[in-house]
């Protein structure tokens, strides 16, 4: 495994981490592919094995049982000190009136859960699942900062928003001489690129590295066009994968998975394959969230390290691609709300 550093920080991370959102107990998660303890264990274990060091996780995660899997796992299997954890908070944990968002308050209390679920002293990186809009920016990232200074959390990630938020955030960060983020974990593949647009130009320029959710659009990229949509996942909240992947582009998905095929096809690879070596040609990206729910899917993963494209692959997987709605755009708690009236069960990434 050749390890890279997260953005400009010193940190050294594996080229493919592993999303742990898969990982939870069912009756806690989403009964049909939360993946228990009993099943979640070797999986985790073999990518230790294959070198793999960056997991991901969040408090909201199979309502905190993510966490408590990993870090048992993490602790039965791996040097406390050569992984490293990422963990995500924001959304609402429990019912009341701090039980959710970006408050101090509400920073200080998650910080603590999600260090006793995860069994560990320290979060290694500590990111904001979302913006939350109640809370001034002010507030939210003194208290981050915070956090660092106390030894809780080495780093500082956030996760998909407005370019404009984030920007405005670094900012205040380096104006008060606040711990900075390190990392953005936003959604991006060959099926969703708006983020060329304004997040990873920013990132690039601030020396901000990024760590990828739905790094095979769910599945899509991963499989011809007619099964496409035949993964568990992408059966139960197929709703919700529609807001990320409008039917009104069908032409060009199709366009581009059929791409991602021949080239796949020709090289004799598979297509998830050639969708994450995509991903390895981008500057900005540090590490694709792989949501293993088997071994081959992580050896798929770790086997795309070795796959180079050449200017001309890359010309045939991005020619098709056309401009499409931006998802970003409901950001707001009020907007999201009104997804998730639309779109029962929608799970957030």
């Amino acid at each position: 495994m050749r390890y890279i550093k997260l953005g400009t920080t010193g940190l050294d991370v594996s080229p493919i981490a592993i999303g742990a959102m898969t990982y939870g107990d069912p009756g806690r998660g989403h009964p049909v592919w939360s993946k228990g303890e009993q099943e979640a264990r070797p999986l985790i274990k073999h990518a230790l094995e294959l070198g793999i060091n960056f997991f991901d996780t969040a408090n909201m995660y199979s309502n905190g049982s993510s966490e408590e899997i990993l870090g048992r796992a993490l602790k039965d299997f791996a040097d406390r000190d050569e992984v490293v954890i990422a963990t995500k908070l924001r959304h609402p944990m429990r019912p009341g009136p701090n039980g959710r968002g970006l408050s101090r308050k509400a920073i200080m209390t998650e910080v603590d859960h999600s260090l006793r679920r995860l069994g560990t002293d320290y979060i290694d990186l500590y990111q904001i699942h979302r913006n939350d809009h109640a809370t001034p920016w002010e507030e939210t990232l003194e208290a981050l900062s915070d956090l660092v200074k106390a030894g809780k959390v080495r780093y500082l990630g956030a996760s998909s928003m407005h370019a404009w938020e984030f920007a405005k955030a670094l900012h205040l960060q380096k104006q008060n001489g606040w711990a900075r983020f390190a990392s953005m974990q936003n959604h991006y593949n060959l099926l969703a690129r708006e983020e060329e647009r304004e997040m990873i130009p920013l990132c690039l320029d601030e020396g901000v590295g990024t760590i990828i959710w739905s790094p095979l659009a769910r599945g899509r990229l991963a499989r011809g066009w007619d099964d496409a949509r035949s993964t568990v996942r992408s059966e139960t909240d197929g709703a919700y994968a529609d807001v990320l992947y409008s039917p009104a582009q069908e032409s060009s998905n199709r366009a581009i998975i059929d791409a991602v095929g021949r080239l796949a096809d020709a090289r004799g690879v598979t297509r998830a394959q050639i969708a994450l070596a995509w991903l390895r040609r981008r500057p900005v990206v540090t590490a694709p969230l792989v949501g293993a729910g088997s071994t081959r899917h992580i050896d798929e993963a770790v086997a795309s390290l070795d796959v180079e494209l050449t200017d001309d692959d890359v010309r045939s997987l991005e020619t098709p691609y056309t401009p499409r709605y931006d998802w970003q755009g409901i950001s707001g708690e009020a907007e999201l709300e009104a997804v998730r009236r639309r779109i029962p069960g929608m799970a957030l990434s």
